[in-house]
């Protein structure tokens, strides 16, 4: 089968959507860091309706940080792959052309800071998951102790770090006169673009006080929220989606139909007029992010976790379940009374509607991957949430056993005493809480809420927090996730399924 690239669109089913805009007249206005499947199916569609409607100052300098193999298959096609966006039954498949160059960071880290140096540069985007902040959870600070920190301070020109690169981008734009790009953190972390800017600063401080000071002043990082559930691409999909398009397409992404971007509007430099796409921007990002953090994401870790070890393989395997339908009902009761809702938002449809888009079934998106690292993710979409129900006096059983999950999951082995593939960067830390076992379960809790960059150190000392969470790991333990589940949601369900 011919591979897509620019010289086979011409073959592409009229049915498929595709670049309409003259893609030799786009020139680089975004650098982005993370050329992940989110970014593919978020941010660069948004831009590609720019594109098409005439904004061809705004195409795409995709950058990884870390593996060649997005680039390695996006190379060969010219940038462009494709986008099937999923739903029961149907498929709409669109072509992207937004991507117009391809980097891979260790390959040649220079050429990586010469394209974000570039005056035509406006935007530094990134989404390249929690842990690649290398700050602490707990915290919010930058990790200085960080392998990867430490060998940015010591080798700034040849950075790893998306700190780092963008630390060395600033100071090359700074000493050549150039006005400093904006920064959009697009990744679930709490109040993401400050925190970006917390981190990215200090690290810049570190090596030259005055550059430090310069970027918090100077260059702006505005908060946003995204949402759009994109699961990994299987080989199944490939093949799929290929029998779509006739032509075959060797790193495509699956979504939802479902897509919502809220940025706060900071853009000094200018920005692309996402709006077309239907982004929203707003003075104030905090309601949209604290919602979506606390009820999409911190219900897709609880049931990631607890689903995985009640044998779901997928969300909405664990969603379509009746006993974890009821359970996610009575965790989002939980959550609502500490989220303050947006303007226009009726929380308890919002929920239900999560409910429909965790149970679309078209989507195989995997309990494990989003079980891998929790260490990071705890902190913001449960942790925070709990701390608000403890300070306002209010139960949390769903939340706690949530948290629970996490412990039981990162023990390394199932209820069916197989072992669990734990992907996390506080790995090592994780295995030596474990080793001592799950036959003491209260012991077991212990040791890993003594995890300070995950549970801080005002969570472990409270009374009511400890206790939840060691009563809700002692009934993981000793009935099985479905029966603990079950008993929460106060269904009757508790039985094999």
């Amino acid at each position: 089968m011919m591979r897509l690239s620019a010289a086979t669109l011409h073959r592409l089913p009229a049915s498929v959507a595709r670049p309409r805009y003259p893609r030799e007249r786009v020139t680089p206005g975004i650098v982005h860091l993370g050329l992940g499947a989110f970014h593919r199916a978020h941010q660069a569609v948004m831009t590609e309706a720019v594109l098409a409607a005439g904004g061809t100052q705004w195409g795409i300098v995709a950058a990884s940080l870390r593996s060649p193999a997005t680039r390695d298959a996006l190379a060969p096609q010219d940038g462009l792959y494709t986008v099937a966006v999923r739903e029961g039954d149907d498929q709409r498949l669109q072509v992207i052309g937004a991507i117009r160059a391809l980097h891979v960071a260790p390959e040649d880290p220079d050429a990586l800071l010469r394209a974000m140096s570039h005056p035509a540069v406006r935007i530094v985007t990134l989404t390249v998951t929690e842990k690649a902040y290398c700050h602490d959870p707990a915290t919010g600070a930058l990790d200085e102790a960080h392998p990867e920190i430490r060998h940015d301070l010591a080798e700034p020109r040849r950075p790893r770090t998306a700190a780092g690169f963008l630390v060395e981008a600033l100071r090359r734009r700074r000493a050549a006169g150039i006005a400093p790009f904006t920064v959009l953190c697009c990744d679930n972390l709490p109040a993401n673009g400050h925190l970006l800017r917390r981190i990215t600063s200090r690290l810049a401080a570190l090596g030259d006080p005055g550059l430090g000071a310069w970027i918090a002043d100077a260059v702006a990082f505005p908060c946003t929220m995204v949402d759009r559930i994109v699961p990994a691409t299987t080989d199944e999909d490939r093949r799929r989606i290929a029998a779509g398009l006739g032509l075959r397409d060797d790193w495509p992404v699956v979504c939802e139909p479902f897509s919502q971007w809220v940025i706060e509007d900071r853009f000094p430099a200018g920005r692309p007029d996402w709006e077309r796409a239907g982004a929203t921007f707003t003075d104030d990002v905090a309601p949209f992010e604290l919602m979506k953090l606390r009820m999409l994401n911190g219900a897709h870790s609880a049931l990631a976790y607890l689903g995985y070890l009640a044998g779901h393989e997928t969300v909405a395997e664990a969603a379509s379940d009746p006993v974890f339908s009821a359970f996610l009902a009575r965790l989002w009761r939980e959550v609502v009374p500490t989220v303050p809702a947006p303007r226009g938002v009726d929380l308890g449809g919002y929920a239900a509607r999560l409910l429909d888009r965790f149970r679309n079934a078209a989507l195989r998106h995997r309990t494990a991957q989003i079980a891998m690292d929790g260490s990071q993710k705890l902190p913001q979409r449960l942790l925070g949430t709990i701390r608000d129900a403890l300070a306002a006096g209010r139960p949390f059983p769903c939340l706690a056993l949530g948290v629970a999950g996490w412990m039981r999951y990162v023990a390394g082995v199932d209820e069916r005493g197989q072992p669990i593939d734990v992907r996390d960067p506080l790995l090592p830390t994780l295995q030596a809480a474990s080793a001592p076992g799950l036959h003491d379960a209260r012991a077991f809790a212990s040791r890993l809420l003594d995890i300070e960059a995950v549970f801080g150190r005002d969570l472990p000392r409270d009374g009511r927090f400890r206790s939840a969470i060691e009563q809700a790991l002692a009934r993981l333990v000793g009935e099985g996730a479905r029966a603990a589940v079950a008993a929460l949601a106060g269904t009757a369900a508790a039985g094999p399924r």
